[in-house]
């Protein structure tokens, strides 16, 4: 038998577990139920072995002390953990994830026996030993890591959240499966959000709150109290009393009182009519016909498009259109020959000492002070002429412009 005696662990200042006390008998299925950052977690970890903040209280296996072991001795004394995520190694496959379950000593002698009872268990295992388990769904990744655990032939299986990710089918096989492994003798200590599914098929259950077990009492009394019916199985968890039955049964439980409140709308249900009508019954016409007649309509309005005359609005916005482009022309032609007359202007005065001019220009746009000439970069004169954009750049130590046209 597991037992957990005064249990704290602190991360720092930080308090997450204070006090905890529980226990988990062989062949009894314990549930931990408990908000987030309450403290579920932590408590799994620390039972295992590998919680990283300061532990403090009593872990016992069977009257042996665990609290301060290695995680690989506490796996030797009988505890497996299933972490949250499953933590299956994924690129191998799912023979050798199972095989890396059987490495502890206490489970080397056992590897066959125990490797059939987790393929009776699931037999899918059986028929994917030789896929990589990275190609497998969510669900059958959770079985490779119950099946992996259970390798290490444990008096006590602990899971982290299995049910985290699964489908809601998916989630109804995994339950199923842990009840049946609390047939084989083994004690299950889980921690669950689904509360429901996981109080269906539990002996007994835990109820953490801020770090402090608050309530305990088996899983048919915890079904029925008021209190965790409003904090984890919501309104409709108080409609009826729940059985394993549900694990298997996804159908209302036949004991369950049919209540209608009076202020709700009374709801008929009318079977529906079996006798169906076709298309072209409800239409008066056959599809065919509407599809051909369709056709047609486009086809002669496209044709009368075609053939219509042009309109005076059309004529006038084709005479403006024809205006725009030739007065476009005109403007393209009258700047060319501007660009001509200005280039042939500067071939025929050209300056008779081009030294005393580009000092000229070197003066103008250059202001002198007393230590002489500044380095400031040169202005860049800019013309602009209409209907084109012209830039005149005039650079030192040349003699004429360069233009940029824009």
């Amino acid at each position: 038998m597991l037992e957990v005696q005064g249990l704290s662990v602190a991360y720092g200042q930080h308090r997450a577990l204070e006090d905890a006390s529980l226990r988990v008998a062989p062949g009894e299925i314990v549930v931990i139920l408990g908000a987030n950052g309450a403290g579920k977690s932590t408590l799994l970890k620390a039972v295992s072995g590998i919680c990283e903040g300061q532990v403090n209280g009593s872990i016992t296996l069977d009257g042996h002390e665990l609290t301060g072991l290695a995680p690989d001795r506490i796996v030797e004394e009988g505890i497996a953990l299933v972490p949250e995520g499953r933590g299956v190694f994924a690129d191998l496959t799912v023979r050798e994830n199972l095989t890396l379950g059987a490495y502890a000593g206490r489970a080397r002698d056992e590897e066959a026996a125990n490797l059939a009872r987790v393929y009776e268990l699931f037999p899918k295992l059986r028929e994917r030993g030789r896929q990589v388990v990275r190609t497998m769904s969510g669900g059958e990744q959770q079985m490779v890591a119950i099946g992996r655990a259970m390798m290490s032939n444990p008096q006590v299986l602990t899971l982290d959240e299995p049910s985290l990710g699964l489908s809601p089918l998916l989630c109804k096989e995994l339950f199923q499966n842990l009840a049946r492994v609390r047939d084989l003798g083994l004690g299950v200590l889980l921690v669950e959000q689904n509360a429901r599914q996981s109080l269906a098929i539990a002996d007994r259950g835990y109820l953490l709150e801020n770090a402090h077990i608050v309530h305990q009492d088996s899983a048919a009394a915890l079904r029925s109290d008021p209190a965790v019916q409003a904090a984890y199985l919501g309104a409709a968890g108080a409609a009826a009393p729940h059985t394993y039955d549900d694990v298997d049964d996804v159908t209302p439980h036949v004991d369950a009182p049919a209540r209608a409140p009076a202020d709700l709308p009374r709801i008929e249900a009318r079977p529906r009519s079996t006798q169906t009508r076709s298309a072209d019954a409800i239409l008066g016409r056959s599809i065919a016909d509407l599809v051909a007649g369709a056709s047609a309509r486009t086809a002669a309005s496209v044709g009368e498009r075609r053939a219509a005359p042009a309109t005076p609005d059309t004529g006038a916005h084709n005479d403006r259109l024809a205006a725009t482009l030739d007065e476009i022309a005109r403007a393209a032609q009258a700047a060319r020959a501007r660009r001509g007359r200005v280039a042939a202007l500067e071939r025929s005065h050209p300056p008779a000492d081009p030294a005393p001019t580009q000092r000229r220009r070197d003066a103008d746009v250059m202001p002198t002070s007393r230590s002489g000439p500044e380095t400031a970069p040169p202005v860049t004169l800019e013309i602009y002429r209409a209907p084109r954009v012209e830039v005149y750049r005039r650079r030192p130590g040349a003699t004429e412009f360069d233009r940029k046209e824009g």
